[in-house]
């Protein structure tokens, strides 16, 4: 996954600095619209955390102090990933999270990678433009099951995109949704989803892509 091509960088952001006190944090995250940005060092270089709207918001309304710095409602300070980050990292690092700072090579703040945009990235692999039916096929998750599935499809068909979405502790453990190539035919379908059949693998739901895209 490259990093690099989908992170906003830190020249498009609303950053504010660490000197910044919690009323200077409120004008900026109020002007903005964003519910948090991050928080920078004196230099721009280094990323501190995040602050957030809503912990301003309460510490105002309890009473609180907000002449003192923007570091004292920090939180995320550990919450970061860098540049040559694996996307398997990334997808688990961000989870609640509205973005996920991103460092460079030199640890220095580079910008910030979307919950948004990488829920895109995963709506892309699934290939919808360019498919036309989704195959979502159950197995038991035993060595040479993914093999044998796309070597069933492939005397058929090819094969748009292939995700793994689960491995839980029922009957068919494992469900892989193959999307096929947008010229493939319902006839090919039915005969792909027939030669799955008959060897176990059962395929519990058939989406058609071009119905959904009308």
């Amino acid at each position: 996954m490259l990093l690099k091509s989908v992170v906003i960088k830190k020249k498009n952001l609303t950053t504010v600095n660490e000197s910044c006190t919690l009323d200077e944090a409120l004008k900026i995250l109020e002007e903005s619209g964003y519910r948090c940005v991050p928080i920078l060092d004196e230099s721009g270089k280094i990323f501190r955390g995040n602050i957030y709207k809503m912990h301003i918001y309460r510490h105002k309304a309890n009473g609180g102090d907000m002449s003192l710095p923007v570091t004292y409602l920090l939180k995320n300070a550990t919450k970061f990933i860098f540049v040559n980050t694996s996307f398997f990292k990334v997808f688990f690092t961000i989870k609640e999270l509205p973005y996920i700072a991103v460092l460079d090579e030199n640890n220095y703040f580079y910008g910030i990678l979307t919950h948004s945009t990488l829920l895109n990235i995963l709506a892309q692999s699934w290939n919808i433009e360019q498919g036309s039916y989704v195959l979502t096929v159950a197995s038991t998750g035993k060595q040479g099951d993914l093999a044998s599935i796309t070597k069933i499809i492939a005397k058929h068909s090819s094969i748009a995109s292939c995700i793994t979405l689960d491995i839980g502790e029922d009957e068919f453990i494992r469900r892989t949704l193959l999307t096929l190539p947008s010229d493939t035919s319902e006839e090919t379908c039915a005969v792909i989803v027939e030669n799955l059949e008959k060897k176990n693998f059962k395929v519990i739901e058939i989406e058609n892509l071009k119905n959904n895209t009308k």
